[in-house]
Order: C-alpha cells, then structure tokens, then sequence
C-alpha cells in the first residue's frame, strides 16, 4: 500500500488532478522523468503500472499545456511587436 502512495500523493484521481494543475512545468518535467524512470524499471506490480502510467499521462498533459501557454505568449508578443512596427508595408 505504501507504494500506490507515491503515485497518487492525495489519495483520490481528483486530488491527484489537483495537485498535477498546481505544478509547475519544471515539477511536472521532474515528476514524469521520475514515473518514466519507475516504469521502466519494470519491477512495480500491474495495478501500480496502470496508476504510474495514468499519472504521467496526466503529467504530460500538464508539460503540454505550459508548452502551448508559452507558444501563445510569444505569439502575441510578436504579434504586437509587429503591429506596433509596421516596417514591412
């Protein structure tokens, strides 16, 4: 039982949705290298699999959300650098 605590810190699928949206990209990068890393070794049992894997799915959305987040920051910015310096006309 210790071991299903260090894939669902927070005990319910939504705690650990919770606590997934409240990372940051780097915690969340750190966390699936981590599950990565723990799957690979291949020594959990099958239930413990299935709950690493579902968590970092869930992590990899998260990476992915920052990603675009910063993807449209920057397009904005450069899209106004533009707007406000039409050189190009």
């Amino acid at each position: 039982m210790a071991d299903s605590a260090k894939t669902a810190p927070s005990g319910s699928p939504a705690d650990a949705a919770a606590d997934i949206a409240g990372l940051s990209y780097e915690q969340a990068r750190d966390e699936l290298v981590r599950v990565v890393g723990e799957l690979e070794q291949g020594s959990t049992t099958l239930e413990q699999s299935l709950a690493l894997w579902e968590r970092g799915e869930a992590l990899a959305r998260r990476c992915e959300e920052w990603l675009l987040g910063a993807k449209e920051r920057l397009d904005a910015a450069r899209n106004a650098a533009v707007s406000s310096n039409p050189t190009d006309s």
